[in-house]
């Protein structure tokens, strides 16, 4: 786990996915939103343009610390041999794509990139960044798992602020005494489209950034990411909707 002293306003973005032209967007919106501090969730792997959006996360003249997501480590384990098994077997080219596109300095950086960050936040307090849950990278729940299976989670973390992902949708939500908020997905959503991130402090702000989806598509299209087509139309034109992944994410949340 990494820690860092105190910063005023901090952007959490998540599950970009290789989104370019949604990070691009986010990216714009978050130099008028006054922050101070950049922390990437986790997942900006595995996606059409990957390695682009890891290039435009690190030339950011803003601080940037990155956790490592579930995406980020089957790549990384794909980077080193190791043929990813949990992988769905319809996602193992993307995967095996994405690692093709990196060379080993990105590997050692993918590495380096802790689980989970702590942040102090002026009026928020201490505040704990991780991809899935505190203790998982895959772990599901949602804004709708009741809250008596999110204690045993949640409880004696010694913060007062949990911001998670790895679901794509965004919620805010208390589970016991922790305010627990997810940051949705910039790069793959679901329900509305758009491109979904955080402002912390002094309070919590859920913010979408609009961008320009035909064009997006088109660029996305244009790339040799072998589901470009797919990723195009399904998780930029016409996301699954909320209730769809709600009901699927039911049947896989934690029990």
């Amino acid at each position: 786990m990494q820690s860092r002293g105190p910063v005023a306003r901090v952007a959490a973005i998540y599950d970009i996915h290789g989104n370019l032209p949604a990070l691009e967007a986010v990216l714009d919106d978050i130099r008028r939103a006054d922050v101070d501090h950049v922390v990437v969730g986790g997942d900006v792997f595995p996606g059409p343009m990957a390695r682009e959006c890891l290039t435009r996360l690190l030339d950011l003249d803003l601080p940037v610390q990155f956790i490592q997501g579930n995406g980020d480590r089957v790549v990384l384990g794909q980077l080193a041999g190791r043929a990813p098994s949990e992988v769905p077997e319809q996602f193992r080219e993307v995967v095996r794509w994405v690692a093709q596109q990196l060379d080993p300095e990105h590997g050692r950086l993918l590495a380096s990139w802790a689980k989970t960050l702590r942040v102090a936040i002026p009026d928020l307090g201490e505040v704990l960044f991780c991809h899935a849950t505190p203790r998982s990278d895959t772990e599901i729940f949602t804004r709708l798992t009741p809250e008596d299976r999110l204690l045993p989670l949640f409880e004696g973390l010694g913060v007062s602020v949990v911001v998670c992902g790895h679901t794509h949708m965004q919620f805010d939500r208390r589970v016991g005494r922790v305010r627990v908020v997810n940051a949705g997905s910039v790069g793959m959503p679901f329900g509305e489209p758009g491109a979904y991130w955080l402002v912390l402090g002094p309070d919590v702000q859920l913010r979408r950034t609009y961008y320009d989806l035909a064009k997006a598509a088109e660029r996305i299209r244009a790339t040799s990411y072998p589901q470009a087509h797919a990723f195009a139309a399904h998780n930029v034109m016409e996301p699954q909707s909320e209730a769809t992944i709600l009901e699927s994410f039911t049947r896989a949340e934690l029990r």
